[in-house]
Order: structure tokens, then C-alpha cells, then sequence
């Protein structure tokens, strides 16, 4: 969680999560879909699929032994060098560097390292320079000092040289000008920005759930169904358009009730969302198992993604058919 979380964030999703799955065992134990929910807004899904995967890696010989070498670790669903250097580090004493984004800040500056830090062969050279420094008798609390070290004094942007402890031996301190130019920071790329159209299709006080496939983006997470606005398509076109061909449903009715905004790490999405009755729905829309007709507590006991939560929050302040100011939509206008 830490890695893309800041720590007064995460601790409360933290301590819900091992509220739920104490050990091992009980992670393993666990349904997918239980483990989604639980992780629920924390972000990045992939990383509670894949603890529950190595769960069920490390219980499926019944001795549910922990590895404690890098290699170990490495075996495991999800685990990457990080991770496994970390833990090896902190929990097991293995004499490893561990470089996460502040620690291989540090490390440029204090090595005067000019490559792209965010590449393997420069990485791997900081781990060697750090790896010279580190004591053998307590590996984890150094590679922890070097994370803090980057959390709190070697900014990036502006060091604070003047009270860190190895600046007597920081070579970008000593020959540079500004030690905050190194590493060098590459432009940022806009995030892509999705326009989409999703529908609370209601049919006997059930509305219909679509279930995201299971790896990918927010894989195995429960949404309303909808999809992206293609060019030169309205929201209402595009959302009868997905409806038809997700479930075979012509919709009777369709009313906006507003738009929903939000930002995920790798993408920004805005969702309009509109209201609808089922004219009837063909046969696979019972047999599928991504979708599913529901109710709003069950609805609510599912994993769901945070643009969908937000989407359900405005469903309920807002009356069918009342459309939100900027959402392009104005009551009166035709809903056919």
C-alpha cells in the first residue's frame, strides 16, 4: 500500500485489512471477490489479487512457511525486486539493498549518478554503491534509514543538505551547484482522460451489475454497465449502444442524472450517468456471470471501483431525471 499510498492513507486500510485476514491461512481461505472488498479504495486491485494468489502459494503444502531469501520471495505472485529486497531485509536479516523511488534519489545524489534512475542497469549500479555502505549486522534499518532519509530530508526538489547526515560525503553536494538537479526529472506524460456513459438499468427493484473481467484494469471489480463515447457519438447513443451489446436490453426511458469525475493513477474518467428501465433483456443476461441483477445492498457488499461508489453517491442524492449543473443534459429536454 505504501508504495503508492501515503502512510496517513493507508494505515486505516491497513488495519481493515488484517482485521479481516489476520494470517495467512485466512488470506488463503478467502474468496476473490471477499479480498477486492476489502481492499476497496486503496487502488491498484492487481496487488490484492496477487496477495491473495501468494497466500495460497505459501499455504498449498499446509506448513505455511515463510521464505526468507530474495529468490523466495521473487517466486511469489507479484512480488517484484523491491518487495522482495525489502522484506528480506527488514524481516530476515538478508544483507540485500533495497532502492524504491526516495531511495534511489538519495543514492543518485550521494553518488552523483546522472543516468535515469527509473532504469534497471542505473538501479542496479546504486545497489552496488549503496550495498558498500551498509552493515551486514542490520541491513533492514539501513535500507529503512535510506527510505526515510529520502521521505524527509533529500527532498526532490529542494534538499535540505544543511541537516542531512552523510552530507560530508554527498558528492552532488560537493560539485554541484544544486544537488535537487540530480537525479534529472523527465517530463510528465498527460495522463489519457476517458469519456464514458454508464446506466442504472432498473427492472423488478433490481438494477444490473456488470462485472469487469478478471485481470486487467480494476480486474474482477463490480460497476454499472456503460462504456467509452466514441468520436462523434452523444452520451445517451454510446450507453444505449453498450446496454444492447452487453446484455441484449433496449432501454425504456433514459434520464440523466448527472456526471461523476475522478483521477486513477494511470488515467482520468468521466462518467455520465443515466437512469433507465428494462424493456425486458434476453436470455444471457441470466446466465452470464458478469452480470448479475441486484439490489442496492448487494450491490454494496460487491468490490467496486471509486468512479462507481461516486457514481452511486449522486444516484442517490439526485432524483431520476434532475441533471447536474455542466452535465449537458437540462430537464425537459426529450429522454427517448
Amino acid at each position: 500500500m505504501l508504495q503508492q499510498t501515503r502512510v496517513e492513507s493507508a494505515i486505516p486500510l491497513y488495519e481493515r485489512f488484517l482485521a479481516r485476514f489476520p494470517d495467512v491461512r485466512t488470506l488463503a481461505r478467502a474468496s476473490e471477490e471477499a479480498v477486492l472488498k476489502v481492499w476497496e479504495g486503496a487502488g491498484y486491485y492487481a496487488r490484492a489479487r496477487h496477495l491473495r494468489l501468494a497466500a495460497l502459494e505459501l499455504t498449498k503444502d499446509r506448513t505455511a512457511r515463510w521464505p526468507t531469501t530474495v529468490e523466495e520471495w521473487e517466486r511469489l505472485p507479484g512480488v517484484g525486486p523491491y518487495i522482495a529486497r525489502a522484506v528480506a531485509s527488514l524481516s530476515f536479516g538478508q544483507p540485500v539493498v533495497a532502492l524504491e523511488a526516495n531511495g534511489r534519489r538519495v543514492a543518485a545524489r550521494w553518488a552523483l549518478e546522472t543516468g535515469d534512475v527509473r532504469s534497471r542497469r542505473v538501479a542496479e549500479r546504486l545497489a552496488r554503491e549503496l550495498a558498500r555502505a551498509q552493515p551486514t549486522d542490520r541491513p533492514g534499518q539501513f535500507n529503512e534509514a535510506i527510505m526515510e532519509l529520502g521521505e524527509t530530508v533529500c527532498l526532490p526538489r529542494h534538499p535540505r543538505c544543511g541537516v542531512c547526515p552523510i552530507a560530508p560525503s554527498c558528492a552532488a553536494l560537493r560539485e554541484l551547484p544544486d544537488p535537487g538537479s540530480v537525479p534529472a526529472r523527465p517530463g510528465r506524460r498527460a495522463r489519457p482522460h476517458v469519456v464514458a456513459a454508464i446506466a442504472r438499468v432498473e427492472r423488478n427493484g433490481r438494477f444490473l451489475a456488470r462485472k469487469r473481467p478478471g485481470s486487467g484494469l480494476l480486474g474482477g471489480l463490480w460497476e454499472l454497465p456503460g462504456g467509452k463515447v466514441e468520436p462523434g457519438e452523444t452520451e445517451r447513443a454510446a450507453v444505449r449502444r453498450e446496454l444492447m451489446e452487453e446484455a441484449g436490453i433496449r432501454l425504456d426511458g433514459l434520464r440523466p442524472v448527472g456526471v461523476v469525475r475522478h483521477a486513477y493513477s494511470h488515467f482520468t474518467v468521466e462518467l455520465h450517468l443515466f437512469w433507465a428501465r428494462s424493456r425486458g433483456a434476453s436470455a444471457p443476461v441470466r446466465e452470464r456471470s458478469e452480470l448479475r441483477w441486484v439490489t442496492d445492498g448487494e450491490f454494496d457488499a460487491l468490490p467496486r471501483p471509486m468512479a462507481t461508489v461516486k457514481a452511486l453517491e449522486l444516484w442517490r442524492r439526485r432524483p431520476p431525471g434532475r441533471a447536474s449543473r455542466g452535465s449537458g443534459s437540462r430537464p425537459g429536454r426529450r429522454t427517448t
